[in-house]
């Protein structure tokens, strides 16, 4: 069921100066900007080959992502995999012994249902499930 990896999601303490980072030195392009009230955070998406990078900024002092920075720092928060059923890939984890953080697919950037599953029975990755149809990324401008 699991037909991509989505897109990487890198945490980070200030979006701007990430965008600035991966479009000055790295020549990608930002192709929006979106806060996620659900998830507490902004995201800006970059397109690479067929995966996305989406960096993650803290809404929040509350965020998972703002205990993320507090406690690893910035850098790779977590792997998604692109899914034709969300809900279908949450059983199979379970079944198979994966411990889940969302027991059903919640809001998640844009307009995709997204579901995590938790590191510690993930070999420490967190690992996001997200429903793979294509949408335009990003709500906002850069």
């Amino acid at each position: 069921m699991i037909e991509k990896i989505d897109h990487l999601g890198i945490a980070v303490k200030n979006l701007e100066e990430g965008i600035a980072y991966y479009e000055g030195v790295l020549g990608l392009k930002c192709e929006g900007i979106e806060t996620v009230e659900s998830q507490k955070v902004r995201t800006a998406f970059f397109h690479v080959g067929e995966v996305h990078l989406e960096l993650l900024e803290p809404t929040s002092e509350d965020s998972p992502i703002a205990k993320f920075l507090e406690t690893r720092g910035e850098g790779i928060h977590h792997v998604a995999f692109g899914t034709s059923n969300v809900r279908e890939q949450l059983e199979q984890a379970k079944t198979g012994g994966a411990r889940l953080i969302n027991e059903s697919p919640v809001p998640g950037a844009n307009n995709k249902q997204v579901a995590f599953l938790h590191p510690k029975s993930t070999h420490g990755v967190l690992t996001e499930f997200c429903a793979s149809a294509s949408e335009a990324v990003g709500s906002g401008h850069c």
